[in-house]
């Protein structure tokens, strides 16, 4: 199921927009936070995104001479983790071959924020950086053996089609994993964790960005997105195999992992 070709708009927070109009503005709210998006992902989590991340990195297992694709991959986290883990198999086995990592985002300003980290330069021609569109990818069938996105796919104006592009895009036995803020197990830590959001979040990126209204879309979005299951549908129905969902800290996040069988 296409969800823009059964409806003119999407949501935005809790406003309902054009898909074009919603590309716009989300650019918009990165081109705004850019420069302080990691420091501001370590105070909403208290540092816990990084153990989430962490984790992903270790259900995904990179090997030697892999191929990486890090969508929405803003300052290449992910992909920099990518690149550490292959090395570190191929060390073990003693298989040299250099896995690659491609950081895919649709805003320069994050792009330009994650090129300009001190700890890229190790790394040479294995990291590479490309401005696109997840619903889009500018890659042939079967290019890639792991496409990874964390926290960005609730900011598709089409996630359905991204999906379909993530399955395209991967080789045969090629892995998917989704990392998102997600809905919480328990309804009574459901309603304290959107009291701390919104009454807390909003303020803080305003205290360290000075944006107050990036992120109060970032909590509406959250509140928007899919529950675990729901989500786990969409993904199967992109085509992806074996779908499993590992809730984490109570289920503030969820990774949705798959296969491309």
């Amino acid at each position: 199921m296409n969800l823009m070709s059964e409806q003119d708009t999407v949501s935005f927070g809790f406003e309902q927009v054009s898909p074009d109009e919603k590309v716009d503005r989300v650019k918009g709210v990165f081109r705004s936070v850019a420069s302080k998006y990691d420091v501001m992902n370590d105070f909403m989590s208290a540092g816990i995104h990084r153990l989430w991340k962490h984790d992903t990195m270790n259900r995904v297992n990179p090997q030697p001479g892999e191929r990486h694709l890090d969508v929405a991959g803003g300052t290449g986290e992910l992909a920099r983790a990518f690149l550490t883990l292959a090395d570190a198999a191929g060390k073990r086995r003693g298989d040299g071959r250099k896995a690659t990592a491609i950081v895919c985002d649709i805003n320069d300003a994050m792009l330009e924020a994650g090129k300009a980290r001190d700890d890229n330069a190790k790394w040479g021609d294995r990291l590479s950086w490309v401005c696109a569109d997840g619903t889009a990818l500018p890659y042939p069938d079967r290019s890639f053996d792991a496409v990874t996105i964390s926290f960005g796919i609730r900011n598709f104006a089409d996630r359905v089609a991204g999906l379909k592009e993530f399955r395209r895009v991967l080789k045969p036995g090629g892995r998917v994993a989704v990392l998102e803020f997600s809905q919480m197990t328990a309804p009574m830590l459901q309603k304290a964790y959107d009291t701390y959001s919104f009454n807390v979040i909003p303020e803080v990126g305003k205290l360290v960005t000075g944006d107050r209204d990036s992120y109060q879309y970032l909590v509406e979005s959250i509140r928007q997105f899919p529950d675990q299951d729901a989500f786990k549908a969409e993904v199967e129905s992109a085509g992806f195999s074996n779908v499993s969902v590992t809730n984490f800290s109570g289920g503030i996040a969820a990774l949705h992992f798959g296969w491309a069988i």
